[in-house]
């Protein structure tokens, strides 16, 4: 796999490499081996599946400590518009983004650090997104900023202001009236 280093330390593009014949294809999607050398140690323990349909957005989602979760994250039906959002205080990218189109023909996997929230918005009819998680889901410790916040200078590559979003996500805070529970000089990472 080739790790792409983004705008934001941490945050990283994976690219499997592909074996194509006349039969189709083969790649390997995750090897913790390589995983842990090329990116950082990271133990998933839990993988999610949603579909969403044209014009779904979801996120900006996080959970707070010390529940907090990174995610990989995979578009394996479609394309979407995948973000992370630096969200701890006192990072130098502090509400910072990065933005990657995932799909079913890239096979790019997109990781989403703790300490970030994420969200994507569906490009295509339909689109089938995976994520492995690090921590298991829990529900007290749900957070979230509102995708739709201008201050954040996401191109959703989709109307927004007509995007289909939960009821829950529509209740997010904008960035500046967020008081953040992630602080860049702690290691989420540790126990």
């Amino acid at each position: 796999m080739e790790v792409i280093k983004t705008a934001i330390e941490g945050v990283v593009i994976i690219e499997p490499r592909i074996f194509k014949d006349a039969r189709g294809y083969f790649f390997e999607s995750f090897s913790q081996r390589e995983f842990d050398e090329k990116v950082r140690p990271v133990k998933f323990v839990q993988d999610n599946e949603s579909m969403s349909t044209r014009g779904v957005m979801r996120g900006l989602h996080f959970q707070c400590p010390p529940f907090t979760q990174s995610k990989l994250v995979r578009c394996v039906r479609g394309r979407v518009l995948d973000v992370a959002v630096d969200i701890r205080k006192g990072s130098p990218t502090y509400g910072k983004h990065v933005a990657v189109e995932l799909s079913e023909e890239n096979h790019r996997q997109f990781f989403v650090p703790r300490g970030f929230a994420h969200g994507f918005a569906v490009l295509s009819d339909e689109a089938v997104f995976q994520y492995k998680c690090d921590n298991y889901y829990a529900p007290q410790a749900d957070g979230g900023i509102s995708i739709a916040d201008p201050s954040l200078g996401i191109d959703w590559m989709i109307d927004a202001d007509n995007a289909i979003l939960s009821d829950k996500d529509i209740k997010h805070p904008l960035l500046a009236g967020f008081d953040s529970p992630f602080d860049y000089n702690i290691d989420l990472y540790k126990d």
